[in-house]
C-alpha cells in the first residue's frame, strides 16, 4: 500500500534533505563546507555577480556567514576534491562523480560529431591544435591562448573559435577544469588534472544513471520522477527504470503527497528511506535563483505554491519583480522575493525591490531585516538601503528606521 503524506511534511522533508532546519555552526570551515557540498552533490555555477555569484549562496543560506576564500580554495584551485562539469548545468561536483558523467560525455561527442553542419565536424583541425597546445602548455585560460581565431565574434558574450573548441572538448571530457582565476575558467587535458583511478574508472550508463538517481533522491528527500531526473538532467525513461530498480532494492519508498496532482490525479512520488521527517523547520534564508530548492520551477510551484521566473533576460520595462530576485525562505515556506544588489563601490547592500507572498507571516520584515544585516556584513558592506518598491518595502524600510 502506498503511504500518503501531507504537502507540509513533504516540504519539511525536502528542506531537511537540503540541509535546512539545523542551527548555523558557530564557525564555518573546510569540514562544514565539504559536508555541505557532498550533501547537495553539486553547486550550480552562474556568472551573474550583481549581488553574489550563485555557487557561494547555498552555503550562506544553510550555514550562515563564511569565508568565500575557503570555498574558493576547495573548488577553484585545481587538482582538489572538486571539479567542474555539465552535471545539472555548469556545476561543481566531487571528483569521484566525474566517471558517472562519461555517458553524457559520449552522448555529446556523438551529437556534435554526427550532427549535420556542426561546429565540431567542421573544425577538427582546431580541436587537434587545442589538444596539442594544452598538452604542451596547459593549464590555460582561453584568453591566454595565442591563435588568430581567438577573437570574440559579435557582442561581449560572443565566443571565439578557441573558446568554442575548449568548451567542446570540455563537454566531451577530454578537457577539464584546473580551477578559475577571477572567475575565468582554466582548461587542462583531463589526464593533467584527474587521478588515474578516476580517469580510468569505467561505469556503464545504466549503473551511472542508477547511482545519480540514488544521489538525487538523497539530496531531494522526496520527489517525483521529474524532480529526481532533473537533478542531473537525465531523461525520464532511463530515470524511471533506475527508480524502479532502487524501489525494488528498498532504496526508495513510493508515496502520495496530498496536493501534488496533475489533471486531478496524484503524481507518483518517492521518499528516500533515510530522509528526516521533521515536525518543524526553522530557517531564514535567501535562496539563489539556482539553488536546488527552487531551480526546478514546477517543483517550486508544487511544493511552495511559488511561481518563480528569473527576469535577468527580461527587458527592464517588462520586469515584474526585479532584475536579480532571490526567494525568501522563512521556516518551511517561501514567503517573499528580494531584488538585491551589492554596490561594492559605495559599500551598500541595495534592496531594489521586496515583495511579500500571500500569507507571509507578520514577522517577515523583522526576520528579513536581521538577515540582510548579516548578509551585508558577509559581503563586506556597511549599510543596507531599501528602495520604495514592492509590497514589503514599507515594513522593511521601517525596520531600518526609514
Amino acid at each position: 500500500m502506498v503511504e500518503t503524506i501531507s504537502g507540509a511534511l513533504a516540504r519539511r522533508v525536502a528542506l531537511a534533505a537540503q540541509g535546512f532546519g539545523r542551527p548555523h555552526p558557530p564557525a564555518v570551515g573546510t569540514r562544514q563546507l565539504n559536508a555541505l557540498v557532498h550533501r547537495l552533490n553539486l553547486l550550480q555555477i552562474d556568472s551573474v555577480n550583481v549581488f553574489e555569484r550563485s555557487h557561494y549562496l547555498p552555503a550562506f543560506a544553510r550555514l550562515g556567514a563564511y569565508d568565500k576564500g575557503a570555498l574558493d580554495a576547495l573548488t577553484f584551485t585545481g587538482g582538489g576534491r572538486y571539479i567542474e562539469y555539465w552535471a545539472h548545468v555548469a556545476a561543481l561536483i566531487p571528483v569521484e562523480t566525474w566517471p558517472l558523467m562519461r555517458w553524457k560525455m559520449d552522448y555529446y561527442r556523438h551529437e556534435l560529431m554526427n550532427g549535420r553542419d556542426t561546429w565540431a565536424r567542421s573544425n577538427a583541425p582546431m580541436l587537434d591544435w587545442l589538444r596539442a597546445e594544452l598538452a604542451d602548455k596547459g593549464p590555460l585560460a582561453a584568453s591566454e591562448i595565442e591563435h588568430d581565431a581567438n577573437k570574440r565574434r559579435g557582442p561581449w558574450w560572443g565566443w571565439s573559435d578557441v573558446k568554442i573548441g575548449l568548451e567542446t572538448l570540455f563537454y566531451w571530457g577530454e578537457v577539464t577544469t584546473a580551477g578559475r582565476n577571477r572567475f575565468e575558467r582554466r582548461y587542462a587535458l583531463a589526464e593533467q588534472i584527474l587521478p588515474a583511478e578516476i580517469l580510468n574508472r569505467e561505469v556503464s550508463e545504466a549503473d551511472a544513471v542508477r547511482e545519480l538517481l540514488r544521489r538525487s533522491a538523497r539530496a531531494h528527500g522526496i520527489g517525483t520522477l521529474g524532480d529526481l531526473a532533473d537533478y542531473y538532467r537525465i531523461k525520464k525513461a532511463p530515470a524511471l527504470a533506475a527508480i524502479r530498480e532502487l524501489h525494488d532494492a528498498g532504496e526508495l519508498i513510493p508515496v502520495t503527497v496530498r496536493g501534488w496532482e496533475k489533471n486531478g490525479k496524484p503524481i507518483p512520488a518517492w521518499l528516500h528511506p533515510d530522509a528526516r521527517l521533521p515536525r518543524r523547520i526553522e530557517a531564514t534564508a535567501l535562496l539563489s535563483p539556482f539553488d536546488p530548492v527552487v531551480w526546478e520551477r514546477d517543483r517550486a510551484l508544487r511544493m511552495f505554491d511559488f511561481h518563480y521566473r528569473i527576469e535577468i533576460y527580461t527587458p527592464q520595462p517588462k520586469r515584474v519583480f526585479g532584475y536579480y530576485v532571490l526567494p525568501l525562505l522563512i521556516d518551511d515556506r517561501v514567503v517573499g522575493r528580494v531584488d538585491l544588489k551589492s554596490d561594492r563601490q559605495a559599500g551598500v547592500l541595495r534592496v531594489q525591490a521586496v515583495w511579500a507572498e500571500p500569507g507571509a507571516p507578520a514577522e517577515t520584515a523583522e526576520r528579513l531585516a536581521a538577515l540582510l544585516r548579516t548578509t551585508a556584513a558577509w559581503q563586506g558592506l556597511g549599510e543596507v538601503t531599501v528602495a520604495d518598491r514592492g509590497t514589503l518595502a514599507p515594513a522593511l524600510r521601517a525596520q531600518f528606521g526609514r
